[in-house]
């Protein structure tokens, strides 16, 4: 463990490096970031990170977080809990909750809980009335590598009232290393997406991919705008054992293979996520999670947590030469 730098109001931000077999992972407790993926023999990083910490404080401030107590976006910056309206604070187009806006995890400083050679665990507590959040909510994210090539999360959260929890990590991926991600192969086994509105919110219809470009159930070269995306993927109708969904792969024959117990995943082009110094289709955004906007659609899978339940979800990464 070392310090990775100094938030803006003067506390100190800890990177944490944990390794087995090929892989090496470099995690920070702010964020509780994924800042740097390191695979022997190959000489790029996997994921986009920076080693400055005012870059994540300002436009780096998704990358590689994990993102919550609510991931993706709510329409209207409302939510129905328990058949009451809660209303929250927009972030986006003065109309709509953009992953939690203001008190959103990807901006708190989280405890390092447990740490090892192979694995280290997050804590964070997040308030009742935060943001307009119900529940006093214990959350833990567990991060863990295991040979050859594996990294694991697990993420927990209780809470004292009834109230949503959805979490995702929000790592951009490029396996090439390059300035763009044009040229990936990308396969999700998905059946369905949502559909979204000019403002990136659901529609809430549940559209079948076949015969759009979202049919990437066999795999194929993408590129930008091949599709534009910023969409779900619907896995299932609730929360699974944990699966293989998706693969990345690159030009170089590097893939990476994810894995996750959650119903829905994102795939963001990054066409708004620039870097210092870089251009914007840098990398993916690969987000496992609930699906959005859920609480304000029926027929969605609910992401509610009640005082009893344990959330607990898992998303896994493994890296290999297809």
């Amino acid at each position: 463990m070392r310090i990775f730098g100094t938030t803006r109001d003067g506390r100190p931000v800890h990177a944490v490096t944990i390794a087995a077999g090929d892989l090496t992972v470099t995690l920070l407790n702010y964020g509780a970031i994924l800042q740097d993926v390191r695979l022997a023999g190959v000489a790029h990083g996997l994921t986009h990170g920076s080693d400055r910490l005012a870059d994540y404080e300002g436009p780096m401030q998704y990358h590689g977080a994990l993102v919550g107590p609510v991931v993706n976006r709510l329409t209207g910056a409302q939510a129905p809990i328990g058949g009451v309206m809660h209303r929250f604070v927009p972030n986006q187009d003065d109309r709509h909750l953009l992953h939690s806006g203001a008190v959103g995890t990807h901006a708190k400083l989280w405890e390092i809980v447990e740490q090892a050679p192979e694995a280290v665990t997050f804590g964070l507590v997040l308030p009742a009335g935060e943001g307009g959040h119900p529940g006093n909510r214990q959350v833990r994210a567990r991060f863990s590598v295991t040979a050859p090539a594996t990294l694991t999360m697990e993420v927990t959260g209780e809470t004292d009232a009834l109230t949503l929890l959805n979490f995702a990590n929000h790592s951009y991926w490029n396996m090439d290393g390059s300035a763009r991600w044009d040229g990936h192969s990308l396969r999700v086994a998905a059946d369905r997406y949502l559909p979204v509105t000019d403002d990136v919110v659901p529609t809430g219809e549940v559209a079948d991919v076949a015969g759009t470009a979202f049919d990437l159930r066999g795999g194929r070269v993408i590129s930008v705008g091949d599709p534009a995306m910023d969409h779900n993927f619907c896995l299932s109708g609730a929360r699974v054992p944990l699966r293989d969904v998706l693969w990345l792969r690159g030009t170089s024959g590097l893939e990476m293979t994810l894995a996750t117990t959650e119903p829905g995943v994102q795939v963001y082009d990054g066409r708004a996520a620039v870097r210092p110094g870089r251009a914007a289709h840098e990398g993916l955004a690969i987000e496992a999670q609930g699906w959005p906007d859920a609480p304000n659609h029926a027929g969605f899978p609910a992401i509610t947590l009640a005082p009893g339940e344990v959330l607990r979800q898992v998303t896994q990464w493994r890296f290999a030469m297809a």
